[in-house]
């Protein structure tokens, strides 16, 4: 662990690259949501309000994150998953979870809530990173370098599939992964774990009606406009006539009650219709910098822990905005994933913002 004396000042490419995609976001949030949340609360600025609370709490728990000794990490790393289990079981109990759009997933008092589920993926990092850094001699063992992380993954992948929440499910799977790949496992045992893990998917997706239907969509959604191909359908709509320029800040067609949560899932759509190829492809180029000074920090740290969470960080955000970009430009089949720092939501947004803040905090030690 590195001595905290030695630190120097954080990533400031990674803290400018935030501040210009949360900027960009809080301005997203209020032009795809203004004429939703007009029509239903009589005030245009109602979700971008609070987008800009969330963002500002985020970023104050992000830098409050990224002072904090290192070696705190560590020793949470376990009660943190723990306390991620119980809550994950306890939105599951009737009268006590939130039911919304068909999921269980939410606990709250009041207007307050929090989704278990988007800070189980952090607690998966944690616990994985410390668990690979403890046991580094045995990684190359079936026991300990597969099976052991990969039933801790899978019993809070059970859990949140439960809700059932597939897409943050996922991210968090796909993130173990990496981690697993990334701390040594045996090539041959990642193979197999691959192959069950594309069985398992597909199980998933047979089990469930609207799963299957999510799939045929995503292959022809024409077959059923108004229905399955329905969301699909209407992103294209509005990615298409975007071009290069876009029709203009505020000016989306799509985000008139036409296209289905353009403010959360889908607000990628509305980003490329109204400020076009230029403004889709600055928002991906502001990611991909993320990305690499993430990748940077993971490489250059030398403790094993501290690199391990700092690529569990990274990878989760790297999945995230993938799949939620292949999502709305048809590339995958749809799925209920925000995209990081420009959608609109609570417990994503700072989620992901204290786990930037703890990225922030270990390239204070890199050794470049």
């Amino acid at each position: 662990m590195p001595n905290p004396h030695s630190r120097r000042s954080p990533d400031l490419i990674i803290i400018v690259v935030i501040l210009m995609l949360l900027t960009l976001g809080v301005i997203m949030v209020y032009s795809a949501s203004a004429a939703y949340s007009q029509h239903k609360f009589g005030d245009s600025f109602f979700y971008a309000k609070r987008q800009l609370l969330f963002a500002g709490v985020g970023v104050l728990l992000m830098f409050v994150v990224s002072r904090l000794d290192p070696k705190l990490f560590r020793q949470w790393a376990k009660p943190a998953l723990i306390i991620c289990f119980a809550l994950l079981a306890l939105v599951l109990v009737p009268g006590v979870g939130i039911l919304r759009n068909g999921a269980r997933s939410w606990l709250g008092i009041g207007a307050f809530s929090i989704q278990p589920s988007e800070f189980t993926k952090l607690g998966v990092i944690l616990f994985l990173a410390r668990y690979f850094s403890n046991r580094s001699g045995e990684i190359q063992t079936l026991q300990y370098g597969m099976m052991y992380p990969l039933g801790i993954a899978g019993s809070a992948f059970a859990l949140i599939m439960m809700q059932p929440d597939l897409g943050t499910g996922t991210v968090m799977m796909g993130t173990a992964i990496i981690l697993i790949y990334i701390a040594g496992v045996r090539i041959n045992y990642l193979v197999a774990l691959m192959g069950i893990g594309l069985a398992g998917f597909a199980g998933l997706v047979l089990a469930a009606p609207y799963r299957i239907k999510r799939i045929t969509a995503f292959l022809n959604p024409w077959q059923d406009p108004l229905n399955a191909g329905y969301q699909i359908i209407q992103s294209l709509f509005a990615i298409g006539p975007g071009g290069l320029m876009g029709l203009g800040l505020g000016m989306s067609r799509q985000k008139h009650l036409y296209l289905p949560e353009p403010h959360t899932d889908f607000i990628f759509s509305i980003l490329a219709e109204e400020l076009g190829f230029i403004g889709a492809g600055t928002a991906i180029i502001l990611f991909a910098i993320l990305i690499w000074r993430g990748i940077r920090v993971a490489i250059t740290i030398q403790d094993m822990f501290l690199s391990l969470v700092a690529a569990g960080v990274t990878g989760m955000i790297v999945i995230q905005a993938v799949i939620n970009i292949g999502v709305v430009s048809g590339a995958f089949p749809v799925t209920g994933i925000t995209l990081p720092f420009l959608s609109y939501g609570g417990s994503s947004l700072t989620l992901t913002l204290v786990a930037v803040g703890i990225l922030l905090n270990l390239s204070r030690y890199t050794d470049q």
